[in-house]
């Protein structure tokens, strides 16, 4: 081989090797999608099957879009910390921030908190902007008027919308919850404690103005210490609320790592099990770590609601999804799983409807267009489409009893 000739052949690699890596010779460029979630803490057992949910969508799209033109990385981010026990403000900030600055990353699933999103929100409406597709926040004021001042537009610095949410609001499963109590459980008082979070404490406020409202006497509503060793003190004071006695129903507006499982034995500590004192929350304790961690007896006989249907009320997607679910990661009990599912599934359809438009979707604006143009999807969750808000139109609630060590559905309600 003459040395000219082993020069250009040299030059010609060199040349394919940068074509290559500059997205040439027909490669396929890469698209990055993260979610951010608490994965650590008593939270895990809910939002493991949400990150398998969406990495199960996204491996039966061979983790590509656009005819292959495009392949699809998926990151799971945890927005958690040790300290904390659950979400942290400042990992979730960090987590926001770190995805405004990479312009790789096209879209944001999370967060599972509604505080949480509270702070992302605006740091990624800023950065493009990048749309953000939630599985879990249901706080209304997140993308509705009327509960505390400046929401939702505080939320919206860049002046366009760029959160939407496959779950239903709060002010749909306060109002479920309530009427559940009244006209189900026949309860005519009720004591309510929330974990004085933006989640907890949303619920509870509409779940106490709709108890009213149905002559529901409300005997108390405050919010706990989280990190409290005990609550005996405050369950004792409860028991004598309703004229020296207890009343009707406890009602707690929180999340499984607020110390709810604490919170659930001290109730059963000073006023005996769930039959004649009701206790009942939404989604946020609606996980299978509530009763392991309260204890099967304990936990025997409590409510908690939950947006959507129940697994064997999904429609032929949504079983799909669950059979394909189980196949590859065991029974599934969190019914949260099927939102991430959903959220993914949104979003690839989004980037598919981008590329079929003739548009570019390493475009954050485009890909955010298309996902507030959802109209009449079919998806796992049934057919349903994204309001001008992000709002899902889907309000069906399902209550569930824990019944011999699971959570059975009893009801479904609009």
């Amino acid at each position: 081989m003459s040395k000219r000739f082993f020069v250009l052949v040299s030059i010609v690699i060199a040349a394919s090797m940068l074509l290559a890596a500059c997205g040439g010779g027909g490669a396929a460029k890469t698209l990055k999608i993260v979610s951010s979630l608490p994965m650590t803490g008593s939270s895990l057992t809910q939002t493991q099957t949400i990150v398998n949910a969406e990495e199960l969508r996204l491996a039966q799209a061979n983790n590509s879009a656009c005819g292959g033109k495009y392949k699809i990385s998926y990151e799971p981010w945890d927005d958690a910390s040790a300290a904390q026990g659950q979400w942290d403000p400042a990992v979730e900030t960090e987590n926001a921030n770190k995805a405004a600055a990479d312009p790789t990353i096209i879209a944001y699933l999370g967060t599972f908190n509604s505080g949480a999103a509270k702070l992302s929100i605006p740091i990624l409406d800023q950065a493009g902007p990048l749309v953000m597709v939630s599985p879990a926040n249901t706080y209304p004021g997140l993308t509705k008027p009327g509960y505390a001042a400046g929401e939702p537009d505080v939320y919206y610095p860049a002046g366009v919308r760029n959160y939407a949410r496959v779950v239903t609001a709060d002010d749909v499963q306060g109002k479920v919850d309530a009427t559940f109590m009244s006209q189900q459980l026949g309860v005519k008082t009720v004591y309510i404690l929330d974990d004085q979070q933006l989640y907890g404490k949303g619920v509870a406020d509409v779940f106490e103005k709709t108890a009213t409202s149905l002559g529901i006497k409300v005997l108390g509503h405050e919010g706990i210490d989280t990190k409290a060793a005990d609550y005996k003190a405050l369950m004792t004071k409860i028991s004598t609320s309703n004229a020296g006695g207890p009343p009707d129903a406890i009602f707690v507006g929180m999340v499984i790592d607020s110390n709810a499982t604490q919170l659930l034995k001290d109730k059963v500590s000073i006023m005996g099990d769930n039959t004649k004192v009701k206790f009942m929350g939404p989604d946020g304790i609606q996980t299978q770590a509530m009763i392991d961690g309260a204890g099967k007896d304990i936990a025997e006989g409590i409510y908690a609601s939950v947006a959507g249907l129940p697994f064997d009320k999904l429609n032929a997607a949504g079983q799909k999804f669950l059979t394909d679910y189980e196949a590859k990661y065991g029974k599934l009990t969190e019914p949260y799983a099927v939102y991430g599912y959903e959220d993914m599934n949104v979003v690839l359809a989004a980037i598919e409807s981008v590329c079929a438009a003739g548009g570019d979707p390493t475009s954050r604006k485009a890909v955010t267009a298309a996902v507030f143009a959802t109209k009449d999807f079919s998806g796992a969750l049934g057919t349903w489409s994204f309001d001008a808000n992000g709002d899902t139109s889907l309000t069906d609630m399902s209550i569930y009893q824990a019944k011999a060590g699971a959570y059975v559905a009893v009801g479904t309600f609009k």
